[in-house]
């Protein structure tokens, strides 16, 4: 089973969930892409459900801030996991944010809260098997720094380009590679 977890304000239907979505089901994988809560321990427990209550193998897929979770779990599980720009320090990142913060499913809104960035801190990792791990940064990601992923993980599978977005531009021509990565 490989579980896609997506990013701050998003949710399973993300133009990434989607295209992740076709191209494992056309390959007949496995694939689940849950909507997560927005608050940090919400989400966190969805995924830990879903992940102990699989009888198989798992693995992981995190963008953004669902690349910070992706961390988080694929150490606890001794996952394999695909990260992708994803957020090294979000309780510092998502500060901004505090206050009204849009969902980009809907446009409705949510409150975005302090103790939420808290929640946040109680899932920081010192990864243990950085082998397990394939990192996908673009460097002209205008949200985040992908060096503090590169730093954070020198002994995964990096994959850096230049340019690109946070949205990770032309993600699709690395689905045969992650597929490949999961030995899939």
């Amino acid at each position: 089973m490989i579980i896609y977890i997506h990013g701050f304000s998003g949710s399973g239907e993300g133009s990434k969930a989607r295209a992740f979505r076709k191209y494992f089901k056309n390959k007949g994988d496995n694939f689940i892409v849950p909507s997560l809560s927005y608050i940090p321990d919400l989400a966190i427990k969805t995924l830990e459900e879903l992940i102990e209550s699989y009888d198989g193998d798992v693995e992981l897929i995190g963008s953004s801030l669902g690349g910070f979770y992706t961390l988080y779990l694929a150490d606890k599980y001794k996952l394999k996991a695909v990260l992708i720009n994803p957020s090294i320090y979000p309780y510092i990142t998502l500060d901004k944010l505090l206050g009204n913060a849009p969902s980009f499913y809907d446009d409705s809104s949510f409150t975005w809260m302090e103790s939420h960035l808290e929640m946040l801190k109680k899932y920081e990792t010192k990864v243990q098997s950085q082998s397990d791990f394939m990192l996908l940064v673009q460097k002209g990601d205008e949200l985040l720094d992908y060096e503090e992923a590169v730093n954070k993980l020198p002994d995964a599978r990096v994959i850096a380009e230049e340019d690109g977005n946070h949205g990770f531009e032309g993600i699709e021509r690395h689905f045969t590679e992650v597929r490949m990565f999961f030995g899939l």
